[in-house]
């Protein structure tokens, strides 16, 4: 009921648009603004999704990082197709984003890992993430050992990087009232984007 959204206001760039959406998300002063759903799907075909953090809006594509042995990561290497949704509640919201995924380069993922707090640098190195693991003891002798051998400055472990969705379909939708919402889709095509209003 905040506000409407017209083929006009979106206009024809949906990543500016969806810049624009982030932005109103930060100054709104939600928490987390830039989480977001990482659905995924196995190579049986069994779908899985969990919460993570978008990290960049570059190279036209959604970036996040993880660890390359982690589930989500076996998954995404099995079948490099995601979709992303963002949701913020307040300001009657939702964004779904789907696409092809690639790797970022070997560069940029060491940029970003340079600027994670120490912490959390060295527990790239401690943590087989998604692996099983005895106990919370095993866990903190792994972070302890981590911190032993590489001090201040860990370097990016190898098994350690970021994914980049590549948007093929981006869905805008803003809660109306009478639930008669706008629902704007974008879909790639051969020079710039498509965009149809759905039905709420």
């Amino acid at each position: 009921m905040r506000s409407g959204l017209s083929e006009q206001q979106a206009g024809a760039d949906p990543l500016r648009l969806f810049g624009v959406w982030l932005e109103d998300a930060v100054r709104a002063g939600l928490p987390l603004p830039n989480a977001m759903t990482l659905a995924t799907v196995s190579a049986e075909g069994a779908p899985d999704a969990r919460i993570v953090l978008l990290k960049g809006l570059e190279r036209g594509g959604f970036a996040f990082y993880t660890n390359y042995g982690s589930r989500k990561a076996h998954q995404i290497d099995a079948r490099p197709l995601a979709c992303l949704v963002f949701q913020w509640s307040e300001l009657e919201r939702q964004v779904r984003i789907e696409g092809e995924v690639e790797k970022v380069s070997a560069a940029e993922s060491d940029a970003y890992f340079a600027s994670r707090p120490l912490g959390a640098r060295l527990s790239a190195w401690a943590s087989a993430q998604s692996a099983s693991v005895a106990s919370r003891k095993v866990l903190e002798e792994a972070m302890e050992k981590a911190r032993k051998r590489h001090g201040d400055a860990p370097p990016r472990p190898p098994h350690w990087g970021g994914y980049r969705v590549i948007p093929q379909r981006l869905e805008f939708w803003q809660g109306r009232a009478d639930r008669l919402h706008d629902r704007l889709l974008y879909t790639r095509a051969a020079a710039g984007w498509k965009i149809e209003r759905l039905a709420p």
